[in-house]
């Protein structure tokens, strides 16, 4: 019997895979403690799980905090997690000592999970709730310039924060350090290796589970009429404008159509509604997904995934860089189609085209078959169970580093021999002539060779 730490910020998109992991380790047999937030509690308690309530370790928040949370700020989350570790640091100092865990179980984005496995030197096993971000894989972002604005201009703010763990024992470089991937750490990624962008770059210390969810059930198509689902996830989901377009979208149309607009949103407000539209607070999702043939989603991990579990195509309506990454990924499989137009027409003629062209529908009944063949919960308790692993083989990053190292070294001696003879032969006034245009292209040259190396590497694995 194992004792298992788990770990997870107040987020139902990263709280809910983790819950069928947490099952299945109790089922075992093995001793669960969840750090977590009372907004969870019965779904924690439900998984077996003892329920370690983290709320009064919270702190207060001023209106403009609050309001940067709401707008999803990277800058301000990452301040309130490293408050959260600095207020959650005694506490969680008493519970190591008297747990003992044997492994931490932790989101990939839950500093007081990950600082204290480091800190109390326990093994770690992270639960990354979206794709694994790498240098490869992170191109998929596309930052807004908002988004990026706020990560410049909050970079003084959150290393100030930073400083303030070390007198606490805990040591961090950078808060990049504390989110990114690597390929030395235990990392489960609720997704396939094929659906991973640029999976072969993720060394053995990755397991690619496939969805974690609550369902046996298989996706049941067959209605009179389609069935549209419509949500914007739990997070920036109070967006009563978007679902009134999509009543007047669809209230003519021969579909059925349900909407889960979450608890901000008034359902009065949005008037009388057709005899083909139904809006509810939340639903069961997975459940309206096995019926549904089209999804008109956010593009959340969760999400998406869940879709194409239960082999609904999707239109795609990604609000942040983290979701267009997913929303390219749907498109790049042919499972769904992006809503460039959010005006009622464009929306209609969105859902039109994904119930019109079988294509979407047969790449999502692809994909569900290959999420299916994941080893799903089972193999993420396995791998749990088993941390720390010991992983050999081929780091292709590390190679990918090597090469440009090379070239880099190669190119310049190549250009300083030049830069010498034109100068022997001419002037040294005349260097800047391969100097500058050698200066300019090493980078986009050294990336060349970096990708060569990885699609060599990428077709030898398969």
């Amino acid at each position: 019997m194992k004792k298992i730490a788990f770990f997870c910020i107040p987020a139902h998109g990263h709280t809910n895979p983790m819950l069928p992991v947490a099952a299945e380790l109790v089922r075992r047999g093995d001793q669960v403690k969840f750090y977590s937030f009372r907004e969870f509690e019965e779904k924690i308690t439900a998984s077996g799980a003892e329920f370690i309530a983290c709320d009064s370790y919270l702190p207060t928040l001023t209106a403009q905090e609050e309001a940067g949370l709401k707008a999803v700020s990277t800058t301000e989350m990452t301040i309130q997690a490293i408050r959260i570790t600095r207020s959650l640091d005694t506490f969680l100092d008493g519970e190591f000592k008297a747990f003992q865990p044997d492994v931490v179980y932790t989101d990939s984005v839950c500093f007081w999970g990950k600082l204290n496995a480091w800190k109390h030197q326990v093994p770690m096993v992270v639960s990354t709730s979206t794709f694994a971000f790498n240098e490869l894989s992170s191109q998929y972002m596309k930052n807004s310039s908002k988004e990026i604005a706020d990560m410049v201009f909050g970079l003084s703010r959150i290393s100030k924060e930073l400083k303030t763990l070390e007198p606490l024992g805990y040591h961090v470089k950078n808060a990049l350090s504390l989110v990114q991937s690597d390929n030395d750490t235990d990392s489960i990624v609720y997704t396939s290796r094929k659906f991973q962008p640029y999976s072969p770059s993720f060394t053995g210390h990755y397991a690619f589970v496939g969805p974690s969810v609550f369902s046996n059930a298989a996706p049941d198509k067959l209605h009179e009429r389609p069935l549209v689902f419509i949500s914007m996830g739990t997070v920036i989901n109070d967006r009563p404008d978007f679902y009134a377009k999509c009543i007047e979208a669809l209230r003519d149309a021969n579909v059925d159509v349900v909407i889960s607009c979450g608890s901000s949103v008034d359902i009065a407000a949005l008037g009388k509604l057709p005899e083909n539209i139904q809006v509810f607070p939340s639903v069961d999702q997975l459940a309206v997904l096995s019926e549904a043939n089209v999804f008109i989603t956010h593009c959340g991990m969760n999400s998406v995934s869940e879709s194409l579990y239960m082999a609904t195509p999707m239109v795609l309506y990604p609000q942040t860089g983290e979701q267009q990454a997913v929303a390219r990924r749907v498109t790049e499989m042919g499972a769904g189609v992006m809503l460039t137009d959010d005006s009622a027409e464009g929306i209609r003629k969105m859902v039109k085209e994904v119930l019109a062209n079988k294509q979407y529908a047969k790449a999502a009944k692809t994909c569900s078959d290959d999420f299916r063949a994941c080893p799903g919960t089972a193999g993420a308790a396995d791998f749990i169970e088993t941390a720390p692993h010991t992983v050999i083989g081929t780091d292709i990053l590390k190679e990918m580093h090597k090469a440009n190292a090379v070239f880099l070294v190669v190119f310049w001696l190549l250009v300083i021999a030049l830069v010498v003879a034109l100068c022997v032969l001419l002037h040294w006034k005349f260097a800047w002539i391969i100097g500058f245009p050698a200066g300019f292209l090493s980078t986009p040259l050294g990336k060349h060779i970096q990708m060569r190396k990885y699609q060599r590497f990428a077709e030898k694995q398969g």
